[in-house]
């Protein structure tokens, strides 16, 4: 568990984080939609999330991922920030991903967690390299992976499917050792 303020921790998704997830995302519904892929209704429940968390459970026990919660002094999840597609061998890395609260938005915490993560993928997992693709348009997250020393490596043209479209994105990466 890491403590990235006084009011937030960062810590691994565990069994029983199902419905405190569903009631992030319901929550976070509006605000996370142009960001990410057209979620179904079942998406937004405790049943349904708390099989994905034992999916990242699996995967964090496999080294496959890491999937990480941000929770608030009052319990409740705020934010996800993940290493996903960790690839072992000669190129060691993995993809960033995260999301914050919008009620917490512009406190640092996307700033904060993301140099927990890097910490986190060099010196416990001893990756090389970590990957994060941002919407041509989300500044914000921009700036975090840039304050955070990720450097622009290119675009890529309809490389994820969000909010019902196949949308460009900037790639970002950062080597670590």
């Amino acid at each position: 568990m890491l403590r990235l303020d006084a009011d937030h921790v960062l810590r691994l998704v565990q069994p029983g984080d199902g419905a405190a997830l569903a009631r992030a995302y319901t929550t976070n519904r509006d605000h996370l939609a142009p960001w990410e892929p057209v979620r179904s209704v079942d998406f937004y429940t405790a049943t349904w999330q708390e099989r994905h968390v034992e999916h990242s459970v699996a995967d964090t026990d496999s080294g496959r991922g890491y999937r990480f919660v941000l929770v608030s002094d009052d319990g409740e999840i705020r934010g996800r920030m993940n290493l996903n597609n960790v690839v072992r061998g000669a190129f060691r890395s993995a993809d960033l991903g995260y999301w914050i609260d919008a009620s917490r938005l512009r406190r640092g915490l996307a700033g904060r967690g993301v140099a927990e993560l890097i910490r986190f993928a060099g010196e416990e997992l001893s990756l090389h390299r970590l990957q994060a693709a941002t919407l041509l348009d989300n500044v914000a997250s921009q700036r975090v992976l840039s304050s955070a020393g990720f450097t622009e490596i290119g675009l890529a043209p309809q490389y994820l499917h969000i909010a019902g479209e196949w949308r460009d994105h900037r790639l970002f990466q950062r080597i670590l050792a």
